[in-house]
C-alpha cells in the first residue's frame, strides 16, 4: 500500500482505501468478537448498556484522533454509532444465550 503522500494518482488513492478498508474491516470483526464475549460473560442484560463506559470508549478515540492528527470530532461521531450498533450487536448476542 502506498502512503497518502506518496499517491500520485486516483488508481494509486483508490488502491490505498480499498486495501485500509479491508483492514479496517477484519478489526471490526475483531471488536464485535469481543461484543460476543462481553454478551457471554456478563450476568444481567442491564449491563450491556454501560453509559460511563461508552463515554469513555469515544474518549479513548477522539484523544488517539488527537495524537495522530485525524478530525477529532469525525472519530468522535463515527465511535458514538460503532459504540451504539456493538450495543445493539451485543443485546441481540445476550438474547440469543
Amino acid at each position: 500500500m502506498i502512503a497518502p503522500a506518496d499517491c500520485r494518482t486516483m488508481v494509486d488513492v483508490r488502491a490505498g482505501v480499498d486495501a485500509l478498508d479491508a483492514e479496517i474491516v477484519a478489526l471490526l470483526a475483531t471488536r464485535f468478537g469481543y461484543m460476543d464475549a462481553a454478551a457471554r460473560i456478563k450476568g444481567e442484560r442491564g449491563q450491556v448498556r454501560d453509559e460511563p463506559r461508552k463515554a469513555q470508549v469515544i474518549a479513548n478515540a477522539c484523544a488517539v484522533a488527537e495524537r495522530v492528527g485525524a478530525p477529532v470530532a469525525v472519530i468522535g461521531a463515527l465511535w458514538e454509532q460503532l459504540v451504539e450498533a456493538s450495543i445493539d450487536y451485543e443485546m441481540v448476542k445476550f438474547d440469543a444465550k
